[in-house]
């Protein structure tokens, strides 16, 4: 991995940890209302496809903010960014908390399409961030971030069960949490690269004029640039498989074991944490395989474990031998949607227009798969319908040689450049038979 411009070491570090705090609030926050769902339902008094639709306003928010994110930090950089839809994220979150508390629908409705558009455009902008930093630190890192999000989900799980079992309200849990994070990110953000170290160009990268890196088209016009450029939009579909892989998982893996298998409650909330914590370790120790081995080499892999975890979970009807499955498919999908974002971002004066058409298209299997599977669960059973998510697996490990980093070949085209090349042959040449020359003397 080339590394940007230098900068200081320290700096460099601060905000790396900065990133992975960012990333763990926002995982945090995501999990403070999903885990108080049950309670939610309860005090609107929901059915089950009610629930659904709630789920999907908050996701139908994210999918309309993502196409503008990259303009939105292209104007506000990424430190203020993540900072304003920390901010936005929250004030949903505490809309609708509210708005379970008095019984209004259409409050709590507000509340989720707010929520969405926050976490969208803040998802986004962490991800810009992290990839920044991990350009300058010269080492991939953004499988880290990505756990640091689902380490946030599990801490904020283990709060709301507590919080549940000492019957504290929805409307005083979400509010008081989100508070506290949100002043947590106003802080953290501040250690943050530096606005003009964020579009700097690897090193080694062309710096001539005219050159696309460097003279990349921004605003409106390089938004549209960025949706049709071949290169993202394949990237995109590979996020998008790893998205409707992970996804699949998190919304169905505990009701399919529960009803595949005839057992517990337990055993499926069980089963959900094995895939998360498969997913978690893969994200952590993944790092190495990817600077050792690359991404294409390693993303193929991810493929295939997930295909196999699939299958086993799928179609083998012994408990045992499917939460094995549950294992090599968490494994499988972890890798593809951080590595996506930092491919999308490989050149940061195009990053924030190419990673927000990237996540637009990954977040659409959010907006799209759950209800789908749930219409496919309906006819074939969850664990059968949760076998459709090879075709998605398939798709990316077509696809994925476009995650690869770009060549940066460096031609020297100009004469002026090769003049100043000549010169600075010939001075050497003159300084070292001048030394000759002095030490004959």
């Amino acid at each position: 991995m080339t590394s940007p411009a230098a900068l200081p070491a320290r700096l460099v570090s601060r905000a790396s940890v900065a990133v992975f705090v960012v990333f763990v609030l926002n995982g945090f926050n995501f999990a403070t209302w999903a885990s108080r769902m049950p309670a939610i339902r309860d005090g609107l008094d929901f059915s089950p496809a009610q629930m659904g639709a709630l789920l999907l306003v908050g996701s139908v928010g994210s999918l309309l903010a993502l196409p503008v994110s990259g303009l939105v930090v292209e104007r506000l950089g990424a430190r203020r960014t993540v900072g304003v839809f920390a901010t936005i994220n929250a004030a949903g979150l505490a809309l609708a908390a509210a708005g379970v508390a008095v019984g209004q629908v259409l409050v709590v409705a507000l509340g989720m399409a707010v929520f969405g558009v926050g976490t969208g455009v803040w998802d986004a902008a962490m991800n810009l961030e992290g990839a920044a930093v991990e350009q300058h630190l010269g080492r991939t890192v953004m499988p880290r971030y990505h756990a640091g999000f689902s380490l946030g989900t599990v801490a904020a799980a283990g709060l709301a069960a507590l919080a549940a079992g000492l019957h504290v309200p929805v409307a005083v849990h979400i509010p008081v949490v989100v508070v506290v994070t949100t002043l947590v990110v106003w802080l953290i953000v501040r250690q943050f690269l530096p606005a003009s170290a964020e579009h700097d160009l690897p090193a080694d990268a062309p710096a001539e004029a005219g050159d696309p890196a460097t003279s990349a088209p921004r605003g409106a016009r390089g938004a549209l640039q960025a949706w049709m450029e071949p290169r993202t939009l394949l990237i995109g579909l590979v996020v998008l498989a790893a998205a409707l892989t992970e996804g699949a998982a998190n919304d169905w893996v505990s009701l399919a074991v529960v009803d595949g298998f005839d057992t517990s409650h337990a055993i499926g909330a069980a089963a959900f944490g094995v895939f998360v914590a498969a997913m978690t370790t893969m994200r952590w120790f993944g790092t190495q395989l990817l600077d050792r081995y690359g991404r294409v080499a390693v993303l193929r892999l991810c493929a295939a474990l997930a295909l196999v975890g699939l299958l086993l979970f799928g179609l083998v009807d012994v408990l045992w031998i499917a939460v094995v499955g549950v294992v090599i498919w968490g494994a499988g999908a972890a890798l593809g949607f951080p590595v996506g974002m930092s491919a999308a971002a490989d050149e940061p004066a195009r990053a924030a227009a190419r990673v927000s058409v990237v996540s637009t298209i990954g977040y659409s299997a959010f907006l799209a798969g759950p209800p789908l599977l749930g219409l496919l669960a309906a006819q074939v059973g969850y664990r059968h319908a949760l076998l459709v998510i090879v075709l998605p697996v398939v798709l990316g490990l077509v696809v994925v040689n476009a995650a690869a980093p770009p060549r940066r070949d460096v031609p020297v085209t100009d004469a002026a450049d090769e003049a100043a090349d000549r010169a600075a042959t010939a001075d050497a040449v003159t300084d070292a038979a001048d030394d000759e020359g002095a030490r004959r003397a």
